[in-house]
């Protein structure tokens, strides 16, 4: 069944993000009314003012439930209820690092706000989106079933938040409400920039790594549009682009095979060594 996201209020965090921002155009398009959340109050001021009437911004730190539960209040006070939650904020290590280059702090950053950001906004809408019948929809990325070479702590969060979504569908499902899983491929976002666009060896290890397709980022814009829709028809899972669903619906076997791979190949052994070489504090 596909249902209007016309009248539907929609909760998201990382909303002033490449991805967040153009979800929340195309929800604001498709008649719903958004809570834009984010750390910045100047950002989320002026995604505001662009969106119009139907926004409200809110400055939110994921990292502390407080915030959360008071920027949940304060949505449901402005605009009567919460139907749809979008924990969608996330950050990455900038520059990658291997486990080994990489401190506790810049672990503990990103797991932070990756996973337990996540589940603090998952666990604050949680009784909108119950009494509604509403839709809880999680960030995970590709990398929930890629290989986390460079990136870590930000692999082990999006593999962590699909199981969160995971059970989450499965439990609210006799309660009349649902969740699902949103699975970004090379996103043209400040995240991806570093592998995709900035000179050096990450990029190198991309280009290697991510050939042919597979390395091709899309617009923001086109996975707003399949977050749209995947909204609309309360999906269990968005893998946009579409390109990557073989590889999820066989990565028991594809992960065997090209972890294999990677231990073995020369040129990803340089690149790392390189990466580790030039490490903060190497």
């Amino acid at each position: 069944m596909r249902t209007s996201l016309s009248g539907k209020t929609v909760f998201i965090t990382g909303a002033t993000g490449g991805i967040g921002s153009a979800a929340s155009h195309e929800l604001i398009a498709r008649g719903a009314s958004v809570v834009v959340t984010d750390i910045g109050k100047q950002q989320v001021d002026d995604l505001a003012a662009a969106l119009g009437e139907r926004a409200l911004p809110i400055v939110v730190d994921v990292t502390d439930r407080g915030s959360i539960d008071q920027a949940m209040a304060r949505a449901v006070d402005h605009f009567g209820k919460v139907d749809i939650v979008f924990a969608n904020a996330g950050i990455a290590n900038d520059p990658p690092l291997t486990v080994a280059g990489l401190t506790d702090e810049m672990f503990e950053k990103v797991i932070d706000v990756d996973l337990n950001g996540v589940w603090h906004t998952v666990r604050a809408g949680l009784p909108q989106v119950i009494e509604h019948g509403g839709y809880v929809l999680i960030t995970s990325s590709i990398y929930a079933f890629m290989n986390g070479v460079v990136n870590a702590p930000y692999a082990m969060s999006k593999a962590a938040v699909e199981q969160l979504g995971r059970a989450l569908r499965t439990e609210l499902a006799y309660r009349g409400a649902s969740a699902g899983v949103l699975y970004p491929g090379w996103v043209d976002t400040n995240i991806a920039s570093v592998a995709m666009h900035d000179p050096g060896p990450v990029k190198e290890l991309a280009d290697h790594a991510f050939r042919g397709p597979l390395g091709k980022t899309i617009t923001p814009e086109r996975a707003a549009k399949a977050i749209a829709n995947g909204m609309e028809k309360r999906a269990p899972r968005i893998i946009v682009p579409r390109r990557w669903i073989p590889f999820s619906l066989m990565r028991g076997a594809f992960n065997v095979a090209t972890d294999a791979i990677m231990e073995r190949d020369a040129k990803i052994a340089g690149v790392l060594e390189r990466i580790d070489r030039d490490a903060p504090g190497a």
